[in-house]
């Protein structure tokens, strides 16, 4: 390979030189063959060009050899090439930059210090260092790259002096250049009247208060940056989903990825309510009824009763008439008067459109995040061709902290294996006789499974009319527990049950053992919810004529809610913490039990049920949702980082986020959706308590606000129309309905349409690049037969010319 020239400064000495230096007054000699110099070096580069020539060691001369050819400096076995290669190779940029500023500057320090040596030079004191030479007069760059950027930048430096300084800074600041770089850009292109106010400081200030100005703005800086940094650490999932992700891959991930989902759709459902309904009825409270005041003795914090019950935590506590002034009931408990109904805020009016808005919002927000997880999970279909890309292209370079990078080394290392887990899964392949025997097993385990569901349901129902036959007096709160104990063992020992029978089917795919898993559990906990709803508004609704039964509802899903996750700390203390103990002081293994996703997605499922079913009746109760969601998302965090470790059989959960949504939208909500509706429309409120005593229904209230805006005049006779046509009338509500699952169709079928478009764009570039092999190897198939014919001829012309008798 060629290498650059090597310049050697070759300066004799001389004994006069050791007492005398060069005067800078004797320089025009200097000056005059220094440019003359940098006309001959043009004039050979013009001419003759930049070609490499051999030395010999030691000597330095040039040697031609007589075929024409001039070898590479460098070793003695170095290879040795024609005139014309090496031209081609000292015109590469590499070999040309520098040689011909290089050559000159040598020559000119040979020339200008021998000729210094010449006169003594006189003292320094009095010399100015304008009087010293100088190289930047000269014009020592030959390559026009040089030229056209200095010209580049002077027409930067007049752009940038042509603007505003705002503007100017901005610019500066967007541009990929160094520091330095932007430091000097910048005082280039200053005014000399924006560099004199720059030395003055800001407005006119002296330059201490303009320090003082830019260390107060980068206190303030600092501290908002701070109170941020503060801000995102107060998020339960900052650095944790990382961790999790890391060291139990993405199955384990999925879960803490749902129930962060679950947060945000409680926090968007309470926000109207507050707004709306607790903090208007707190504004303006109604009276207390006579009783009420209780002592406080810490079982309501299970029980939701006692002093809780006449709170803004209950439908009971809200008032049926408007809100400017409060309102005095009637002696026979009928509604409020004339003066306090005729004000402009009507509570019962805002209670059911806030209810019903929020259900709104959390239904549009549900099926845009299912429909988004169903497009990001099921946009490429395959996993195949990712593990190159996963090995080489996965780290991030920014990544300076050690402890972030060991985070992203886990990450990678824990996807790799899902990766080829799931390779390893797809060549797997079994025998008739295997599949026909595991059918069978599998059918029999569903028949267990169902049964035990059906006898759970049993035993729930059996209870619940126990509980109707025997009431509980209020003096009796502890015993009001009795029935959400039972539900809550139910839910408890029923998945371990499943666990142990989904032990006997052996599922080579993880991914399928937790999808039954769900499905098995949720058939359960669907059932169950069932069977209480049926107890809630077809029983207790009878028996409590006299009774607010809202108030007992609210209070049942209280403690539903609240004992639920009583037992979900139950389930980490003893499934996960004493199995651990067990396993490691007992039974002496250093195997850790995995974590169950199904059985704790459905957990969450289940709670978020619930608060959707106790919405109309407790109106709080997304708040103690989002207070036990953040409670167990620590809880659960630590005891997975303790007692767990990771899946034996690693797994890509993919579509597992897709799928907790997707059940979320359709068996929960869709359930607390027919719930609510048919008790706003179907069942009669209470005579005693709540905004909708007296009336036959709660959708009555619509009704009521109507017929008051039709007296109050004709300003406001379009309101009466809307709710007519809009609220009244059934086939809006249907066509919306059927606008919004034709979006959802729609929006699936862009997504197929999607995943077929990319596996035939997959299929094309596969067969591009068949077509590139099968192109070279035709094109090498046509040089060889080339090869071969021009041998043959060769061979056929030495045979004639080593055989005249064969003309």
């Amino acid at each position: 390979m060629a290498q650059p020239l090597n310049f050697v400064l070759n300066v004799p000495e001389t004994p006069e030189d050791h007492g005398q230096e060069p005067s800078p007054y004797d320089e025009s000699e200097v000056h005059d063959s220094f440019h003359q110099l940098i006309q001959e070096q043009s004039q050979w580069v013009a001419e003759e060009g930049l070609e490499l020539q051999q030395r010999e060691p030691g000597a330095g001369g040039q040697e031609t050899s007589g075929s024409g050819q001039q070898a590479l400096p460098g070793p003695e076995d170095a290879l040795v090439h024609s005139t014309a290669t090496l031209r081609i190779l000292a015109s590469m940029p590499s070999r040309t930059i520098g040689r011909s500023r290089g050559a000159v500057i040598c020559q000119y320090y040979n020339r200008s210090v021998r000729l210094r040596r010449r006169v003594s030079r006189p003292e320094l004191k009095g010399v100015r260092r304008s009087a010293r030479p100088s190289l930047r007069l000269y014009d020592l760059e030959l390559d026009p790259a040089a030229l056209q950027e200095e010209e580049k930048r002077f027409l930067l430096v007049k752009e940038l002096q042509g603007l505003p300084a705002a503007q100017r800074d901005h610019m500066l600041r967007g541009m990929p250049l160094g520091l330095a770089e932007k430091r000097c850009l910048r005082e280039e292109s200053q005014t000399p009247t924006g560099k004199q106010r720059g030395r003055q400081g800001p407005r006119g200030l002296f330059p201490c208060c303009g320090r003082l100005r830019d260390a107060c703005v980068l206190a303030l800086h600092s501290l908002g940056l701070g109170l941020l940094a503060g801000l995102h650490a107060l998020r339960p999932w900052r650095y944790a989903l990382k961790q999790i992700g890391g060291q139990f891959g993405s199955s384990v991930l999925s879960y803490f990825l749902f129930l962060k989902t679950l947060l945000a759709f409680n926090a968007l459902l309470l926000l109207p309510l507050l707004a709306f309904i607790v903090g208007v009825q707190a504004a303006f409270p109604p009276p207390a009824p006579p009783g009420s005041a209780r002592s406080f003795t810490g079982l309501e914090l299970l029980t939701g009763g006692g002093r809780f019950t006449h709170t803004a935590m209950y439908y009971g506590y809200y008032a049926n008439s408007t809100l400017n002034q409060p309102c005095a009931p009637a002696p026979a408990g009928g509604r409020c008067s004339r003066e306090a109904a005729g004000l402009p805020y009507s509570m019962p009016l805002a209670y059911l459109f806030t209810v019903g808005l929020a259900f709104f919002i959390t239904c549009v927000t549900l099926v845009y995040s299912m429909s988004h997880s169903f497009g990001e999970s099921y946009r490429v279909g395959s996993t195949s061709g990712v593990h190159a890309v996963t090995v080489f292209c996965s780290w991030d370079h920014k990544v300076t902290q050690r402890r972030a990078s060991r985070l992203q080394h886990d990450n990678i290392r824990t996807h790799l294996k899902e990766l080829l887990a799931e390779w390893q899964r797809r060549r797997g392949s079994q025998s008739a006789c295997g599949r026909l025997r595991r059918v069978a097993v599998r059918g029999l385990v569903w028949l267990l499974s169902l049964g035990t569901t059906l006898g759970c349901t049993v035993a729930v129902y059996a209870f619940s009319e126990l509980m109707i036959k025997s009431p509980v007096s209020a003096e009796q709160e502890g015993a009001l527990l009795a029935l959400p104990v039972v539900v809550g063992l139910l839910n408890l020992g029923a998945p371990y049950l499943f666990r142990c029978l989904a032990a006997l089917e052996r599922h080579d795919s993880p991914v399928l053992e937790v999808y039954v898993a769900v499905c098995r559990n949720l058939i359960l906990k669907m059932v169950i919810l069932g069977i209480l709803c049926y107890h809630w508004l077809g029983r207790r609704v009878g028996t409590l004529k006299d009774q607010c039964w809202e108030n007992f509802v609210g209070q049942e899903l209280y403690r539903l809610v609240v004992l639920d996750f009583v037992f979900v700390l139950l389930d980490t203390l003893l499934g996960e913490l004493v199995w651990r103990l067990i396993s490691e002081k007992q039974l002496k293994r250093r195997e850790k039990p995995e974590f169950d996703i199904a059985g704790n997605v459905l957990e969450l499922i289940y709670g978020q049920t619930l608060t959707w079913l106790g919405v109309v009746f407790s109106p709080l109760l997304p708040a103690i949702q989002i207070v036990k969601l953040l409670l167990v998302f620590y809880v659960k965090k630590t005891s997975l980082m303790a007692n767990c470790q990771a899946p034996r059989r690693p797994w890509l959960a993919s579509h597992m986020s897709t799928v907790f949504i997707s059940l979320l939208c359709f068996p929960s909500f869709l359930g607390a959706a027919i719930f609510l509706c048919f008790a706003v429309w179907r069942v009669k409120p209470s005579s005693t308590c709540g905004p909708f005593r007296s009336l036959d229904s709660m959708y009555e209230a619509g009704k009521v606000w109507v017929r008051r805006l039709e007296e109050a005049g004709p300003r406001v006779s379009w309101l009466p129309w809307v709710h007519r046509y809009l609220v009244e009338n059934t086939f809006p509500v249907y066509l919306v309905s059927a606008l919004l699952l034709a979006v959802i169709y729609l929006h699936i079928q862009v997504v197929k349409g999607q995943r077929r478009v990319i596996c035939l764009l997959k299929e094309q570039i596969s067969n591009e690049g068949e077509d590139k092999v099968f192109l070279i190897n035709k094109l090498h198939s046509v040089y060889e037969r080339k090869e071969r014919s021009r041998a043959g001829r060769t061979q056929e012309a030495e045979r004639l010319t080593d055989d005249p008798d064969a003309w």
